[in-house]
């Protein structure tokens, strides 16, 4: 879990568990496709369940991703490409496609359009009934959007998803089903404050409005 989800791993999670019901119920491994996965821990996760990736990011991520994933016996094919999550260059390819916190990254400084692009990218290179996964930084609360200005290096620059534009960046899927959690967990300054914030976060989530939330994550049917 902890080489798979990497960071505030007691609520980024939640969006590992939705996915782990989302996978089709199939014979035969699926052909799947990671965006933005320098480090694979999505790759990870899907080539131990049996299944084949395409392990991708703007620069081709073997360097890195191969170190991770060679300290398992994984049953699934890996394979390693350069691919921009907004020109993916396959078209009814893929049974799956995992995105997680990438959304912002591309569209940093503000170019809004990006995200919509880089979602239809997904739905294009998906075959039909292909399913997108995805886990993304929402724009949360105040204190998230004061804290990431003032301690995180990326925080002016990175493009946090609003929670009232999911459902626009998916009108055109067949379904789209998501979720949000997490609060304090992000203010964590180590793994192991962000472990004992996650866990205070499970108690309080309930008490916490989903636009205050900071992850939401889901699953996108073609």
């Amino acid at each position: 879990m902890n080489d798979i989800v990497e960071w505030d791993v007691e609520n980024w999670k939640y969006a590992l568990l939705f996915w782990d019901a989302q996978l089709p119920d199939q014979e035969g491994p699926l052909k799947c496709l990671e965006l933005g996965g320098r480090r694979g821990g999505g790759t990870l996760w899907l080539a131990s369940k049996g299944h084949d990736v395409v392990c991708s990011d703007l620069e081709n991520p073997e360097v890195h991703a191969q170190t991770l994933h060679s300290k398992y016996q994984l049953t699934g094919a890996i394979s390693y490409e350069a691919i921009n999550a907004t020109e993916i260059p396959y078209e009814n390819e893929f049974d799956l496609i995992v995105i997680k916190s990438i959304i912002g990254g591309v569209s940093h400084s503000g170019q809004d359009a990006l995200q919509q692009k880089l979602i239809d990218n997904c739905y294009g290179a998906l075959k039909p009934g292909g399913k997108l996964l995805f886990a993304e930084n929402l724009e949360a609360s105040f204190l998230h959007r004061f804290a990431r200005k003032r301690f995180v290096k990326w925080g002016n620059a990175w493009n946090y998803l609003k929670i009232d534009n999911v459902e626009r960046l998916f009108s055109d899927w067949a379904v789209c089903n998501y979720r949000t959690a997490g609060f304090f967990g992000a203010f964590g300054r180590s793994e192991k404050q962000r472990n004992f914030l996650g866990k205070l976060d499970k108690f309080l989530q309930p008490l916490i409005p989903c636009k205050m939330r900071y992850i939401v994550y889901g699953v996108a049917v073609k």
